[in-house]
């Protein structure tokens, strides 16, 4: 700063700068003398600088636009030499590229979907049933038509036209030609809520309430090196199909296998320790003997049976937490409503009787099984999609090989009805009439559990259960002593269906 100063000193008679550079500088005091005596000068001030820039870029850009132009075009041409434009109309189904669940920077062509309407230039809304979010805006470019795949043998004179997927639903084989085939295009009509793919409501999340600071751990129980495989593929197809995450919660519960009757395992959490630690929703369930004698008197019945009916339910973000169970394969959270959880019955009745509200006067739900009944064909149909239509808008799917549609005669919670009647299903009553003499009063319970089911048929039924009921008391031991009363009692409850008039 001293080496430019200007103004000479005293004792030199020099400024700083002309000791140092050996000549006068033109500094702030020359530049306001200067413009003071309006002396002109070769050098430009910046504002005088910029202004001469501006008008130097306004003067070219017209240049610059035009071999922009040009440059792109040549581009344009080159880059969509081999493009195909594709347009799609509402009700064309298309596959999506969607990432995995494995990672997010994979994806995959899934499908088929709907398109529901065009949202702009490049961006189409579609249908996607099963997913969490039902209806989703993709671009264009991850979008491209479905081919329903032809015969090998299809013979070159047939229209190659793709018939529409029809979803496997029983229909009642007393139905006439002409009401089959209306039955089968309304199918047609609601093929997306008719999916084995279990979708996801947003009209509720299940909640797990439980004390601060209360936690779950459980060690898991051993597994046979013979299982984990079962495991593995379970955990495998849950992960697919979004219903579980991996979790890094310390809570856990553990898991077990059971036996089905094919052979197979049937994967389940034991959730009896988180049940204790959380709140309990009393929620009713419906009376099934009420629900059953609504139904007895209905011309036409129409059940549908609900994709993995709790599946469809999401838990909140504190809920997950708590599901946590442990595998062989690491540690894992329900993101839906797991089965076991005893607060699950009631978040699943409450959300039905919600959707249901509306259609009360001839339609019921008990839980994931859904009846609507009707007296007459005419009304029957229009009030099935009236349902359907609700249960869409919920985000909720039927299980197509579980629903039936048009029967006169329908099986519903263990019972026939229809045609005025209502009657126990013939395998109940067999297995009523080949149960074995009890001996412990866990066998007790389970016999007068299925003969109280069906009480309706047993005129007083409880005075008859009475000695049996006494050998299931808590002062009473494990191992019963069967006497001449109690053996009565077993064979007058079976009585009823001896004579097979069902």
């Amino acid at each position: 700063m001293f080496a430019i100063r200007e103004v000479p000193q005293s004792s030199t008679g020099y400024s700083p700068f002309e000791l140092l550079y050996g000549r006068h500088p033109r500094g702030l005091l020359d530049i306001a003398k200067e413009t003071w005596e309006g002396q002109p000068t070769p050098f430009k001030s910046v504002i005088e600088h910029i202004d001469q820039m501006q008008d130097r870029i306004t003067a070219v850009m017209p240049i610059v636009r035009e071999h922009m132009e040009q440059a792109q075009e040549a581009q344009q041409r080159v880059y969509n030499r081999g493009a195909r434009v594709h347009n799609f109309s509402p009700g064309d189904r298309v596959l999506v590229l969607i990432p995995t669940v494995e990672s997010k920077f994979l994806a995959k062509w899934q499908g088929p979907f709907e398109i529901l309407e065009k949202v702009g230039e490049v961006n189409y809304k579609v249908r996607q049933p099963g997913k969490r979010k039902p209806e989703q805006v993709y671009h264009i470019n991850l979008i491209k038509p479905w081919k329903e795949r032809m015969s090998l043998f299809t013979k070159p004179t047939l229209s190659l036209r793709a018939e529409p997927l029809v979803p496997e639903v029983k229909v009642a084989d007393s139905l006439s030609d002409t009401k089959r085939k209306e039955v089968q295009t309304f199918v047609i009509k609601n093929r997306d809520v008719f999916s084995e793919t279990p979708g996801r409501t947003s009209l509720v999340k299940h909640d797990i309430i439980t004390e601060p600071g209360v936690r779950v751990n459980v060690k898991p129980y051993r597994v046979p090196e013979a299982r984990r495989e079962a495991i593995s593929q379970e955990v495998k197809k849950m992960l697919e199909l979004g219903v579980i995450e991996e979790s890094h919660s310390d809570w856990s519960s553990p898991i077990v296998l059971i036996p089905k009757p094919d052979g197979s395992w049937r994967f389940c959490n034991d959730f009896r320790k988180l049940n204790t630690v959380s709140k309990f929703d009393a929620y009713p369930m419906p009376r099934v003997d009420e629900l059953i004698e609504r139904l007895g008197t209905a011309r036409y019945l129409t059940t549908l049976d609900l994709t993995k009916g709790y599946w469809q339910i999401p838990l909140t973000n504190q809920a997950k937490e708590k599901t946590a169970f442990s595998t062989p394969e690491g540690l894992f959270q329900y993101v839906v409503l797991p089965f076991g959880l005893h607060g699950a019955p009631a978040t699943f009745q409450r959300t039905m009787d919600q959707i249901l509200r509306p259609h009360r006067q001839y339609a019921a739900a008990y839980l994931d099984d859904v009846v609507i009944h009707s007296s007459d064909w005419q009304s029957h149909l229009p009030w099935v999609q009236a349902v359907l239509d609700y249960i869409r808008m919920a985000g909720l799917t039927a299980n197509p090989k579980k629903c039936s549609i048009g029967l006169e005669e329908a099986k519903y919670l263990g019972y026939n009805i229809g045609r005025g009647l209502v009657k126990p299903q013939l395998n109940k009553v067999q297995a009523i009439q080949d149960w074995p003499r009890p001996v412990t009063k866990k066998q007790v319970r389970a016999f007068l559990g299925i003969t109280g089911y069906y009480r309706r048929f047993i005129a007083n039924f409880a005075t008859i259960a009475v000695p049996l009921t006494d050998l299931t008391k808590r002062t009473k031991s494990i191992v019963i002593k069967w006497n001449s009363e109690a053996e009565q009692a077993f064979q007058t409850l079976k009585k009823p269906y001896a004579a097979n008039q069902y």
